[in-house]
């Protein structure tokens, strides 16, 4: 596979994987790449992090020079066997979504009043946007191809631990325009679409990605419940998502539970073999 080595400043360089298009083989090559690196660094790694055809790889130039990293980075990128052959660590992470909420309503409704009104925004939700923009009969054929699909986690960014996320049945399937300009105010858990991604808010922000619902915490640094005792970040680079359908009141009833560390996620080990995904 093509690789290329940027200079990306003083301490950092991006290793880039084959051409610029959206070719869900490319990341998974990337999720290798990046395990292997991590599990082998080079003297002055700091850490990295990979994106979606790409690793940006922080070094210590105090304790290695910028060319015996390139010389550990391509013999990392050597060692890694052909795509089609890959077995990928993965866990299938299920979560419950209740779509069109009131959270997520609010979020559109104040955009429309304070930024722009917008065609996305008519009827105070993005829902019946999405559904025109794909060519679907109604709402339910949305949410029918939403649930119906495993969602791989590219890689993670923009805020902490928010995931970018694609269909393992087919990328590009379901497509829709961002927000122009961005919302001033995205609500935490709110699950949201641009373009053939997927992506869940971990905390309140900024937000461009059109939204279809809510689901349970990915992101809690005071680790409340106990699937973030080990980290604040739910879901990492490689991971699947699968939504389950609720109503807005038993989300509620779920949210409240994960604060009061009663709610267990359901969380699976469950390796990834791209021979069965090609």
């Amino acid at each position: 596979m093509k690789v290329s080595y940027r200079p990306a400043g003083d301490r950092y360089v991006l290793v880039e994987y084959g051409e610029a298009e959206l070719d869900l083989r490319l990341n998974f090559f990337v999720v290798r790449a990046f395990t292997g690196l991590t599990a082998d660094p080079p003297p002055g790694f700091v850490e990295a992090a990979p994106g979606f055809r790409s690793i940006l790889v922080h070094f210590d130039p105090a304790r290695t020079s910028r060319a015996a990293l390139l010389d550990h980075l391509a013999a990392v990128h050597e060692r890694q066997p052909e795509v089609s052959s890959l077995v990928l660590p993965s866990r299938r992470i299920s979560l419950p979504i209740a779509f069109d909420d009131s959270a997520t309503r609010r979020a559109v409704k104040l955009y429309a009043a304070t930024i722009r009104a917008a065609p996305y925004t008519e009827g105070g939700s993005n829902i019946d946007y999405i559904v025109a923009q794909n060519g679907l009969p109604d709402r339910e054929s949305l949410y029918a191809k939403l649930l119906g699909t495993e969602w791989w986690t590219a890689f993670t960014g923009f805020a902490p631990g928010l995931p970018f996320t694609f269909s393992l049945r087919a990328p590009t399937e379901l497509s829709v325009p961002k927000y122009n300009p961005t919302r001033a105010w995205t609500p935490e858990g709110a699950v949201g679409m641009g373009g053939p991604c997927l992506a869940v808010f971990p905390v309140d922000s900024l937000g461009s990605y059109q939204l279809v619902g809510r689901t349970v915490p990915i992101f809690d640094a005071l680790a409340r419940n106990d699937v973030f005792a080990e980290s604040p970040f739910l879901v990492r680079a490689g991971d699947r998502l699968r939504f389950f359908r609720v109503s807005e009141h038993e989300l509620t009833e779920i949210r409240r539970q994960v604060l009061e560390n009663r709610y267990r996620y359901d969380v699976v080990e469950e390796p990834f073999a791209v021979a069965g995904y090609l």
